[in-house]
């Protein structure tokens, strides 16, 4: 069973890692997105929602000594804490945290309460962690994410959705899987759950 303790560890961290069981991801699955990332170095790393996972990629980026993460946070008091961690644990030049406000999307006639956009500065997203918005928010909360990012998709982008074991994000993935075919979806049955989707050539390779 993969620990915070154990995840502090193997990357080689000099502190404690700053987490609370209600909010921060499963450890499990930071392991998850670490691995990927240490294994396939993204040079962009783009986030919905920001905290341990984005201390962890930063982490990774640094050990890499190669691109750099970009998290998207509705939260200014959290904005401004995983700044502020970052700075901590001197990992400010591999993670940026934009306050992206909840503002109303419509996608296909229906309207999400989802991340404004307007100040991500990026070209394409290599890997793509959703752990965002509050499933508590509404249904399909996290739907918008591809609809919305899939412009900045390349063949060799990778997506993790945290929490795939709750019926809504299933449906999610369900819908996904019909607007955009090319993706592929493997199933990680850890503590929450998490989905991986990548394009059907790379899919082979996981």
């Amino acid at each position: 069973v993969k620990t915070y303790h154990s995840l502090r560890d193997q990357l080689g961290f000099n502190q404690d890692l700053p987490f609370t069981p209600d909010w921060s991801a499963a450890a499990d699955f930071l392991m998850l997105i670490a691995d990927h990332c240490l294994e396939h170095k993204p040079g962009s790393i783009l986030e919905c929602s920001s905290g341990l996972s984005t201390l962890i990629l930063a982490r990774c980026c640094q050990i890499n000594q190669y691109g750099k993460v970009i998290s998207l946070e509705n939260g200014t008091e959290f904005a401004a804490k995983t700044r502020q961690q970052l700075e901590e644990f001197q990992l400010q030049d591999y993670a940026s945290v934009i306050d992206a406000p909840l503002i109303e999307q419509t996608i296909n006639g229906k309207i999400y309460s989802w991340y404004s956009l307007e100040s991500l500065n990026i070209e394409t997203i290599e890997m793509l962690v959703i752990d965002g918005p509050p499933g508590i928010l509404q249904s399909q909360a996290r739907y918008p994410a591809l609809p919305l990012l899939a412009d900045y998709f390349s063949e060799s982008t990778t997506i993790f959705l945290d929490d795939a074991a709750r019926d809504d994000e299933q449906f999610i993935i369900r819908s996904w899987q019909q607007q955009f075919p090319q993706l592929q979806h493997h199933y990680i049955n850890n503590e929450r759950g998490c989905s991986i989707l990548t394009s059907v050539s790379q899919a082979d390779e996981l």
